[in-house]
């Protein structure tokens, strides 16, 4: 079974360019008070308090995943535009031949510059139970689907995202063809600065149906 015939993937932007209130914005703030991820307060925090100021300023897109079968909100996914520098000891020639397609490259630095796709956030709805109707690997993929059509209409090829330094999730992410190539501190207060991994998947085909 495809994933599109089990899940619907929503831009929130439906809702926002809509003014009736049975599914305008006020809908959607009833929608995203049904989602809870006591795993990771975070992905509940942004999805609640700052998707839709960051879909409104062209920052990000947030996208609500909903079962087909009864319309439960599993969870959601937010890309993001993003310059990206890439060190060039990082990664491998073959790699490098490839970014050098779609990159500024600096040689005195030794750095790719590229415009790239994040998956910024990445989450299932833990509300009674609903984490158990989709799995992580498929809510990536339903992401994954999204950045195709992104580039079928404007192109890149280089798609990376940023995780905790855990075990269980890098092997996720391994698993699903991301690979590390750097990490970065957060740039939060300093205090409480911690390290994220950084992690690549390169789109390596162009396919899209629209």
């Amino acid at each position: 079974m495809s994933l599109t015939s089990k899940y619907s993937v929503i831009n929130i932007r439906r809702y926002l360019k809509n003014d009736n209130p049975k599914i305008g914005e006020d809908r959607l703030l009833q929608v995203l008070s049904g989602f809870s991820c006591p795993k990771n307060p975070d992905l509940e925090l942004f999805l609640k308090n700052s998707s839709i100021e960051f879909t409104k300023k062209n920052q990000s897109v947030t996208y609500l995943v909903f079962s087909k079968e009864n319309g439960a909100l599993l969870g959601y996914f937010t890309i993001a535009l993003k310059a990206l520098t890439i060190r060039g000891e990082t990664v491998s020639k073959t790699m490098k031949r490839k970014l050098l397609r779609i990159s500024e490259l600096d040689e005195k630095s030794d750095t790719y510059t590229m415009s790239a796709y994040l998956i910024a956030q990445l989450g299932k709805n833990y509300a009674g139970g609903m984490e158990k109707k989709i799995t992580g690997a498929e809510l990536l993929e339903l992401a994954w689907g999204i950045i195709e059509r992104m580039q079928y209409l404007g192109g890149g090829l280089v798609v990376f995202l940023e995780a905790n330094n855990e075990e269980k999730l890098l092997s996720f992410y391994n698993t699903n063809r991301f690979v590390q190539f750097d990490t970065r501190l957060t740039a939060s207060d300093p205090e409480n600065q911690h390290e994220l991994i950084q992690l690549l998947r390169n789109c390596r085909k162009i396919k899209c149906t629209i």
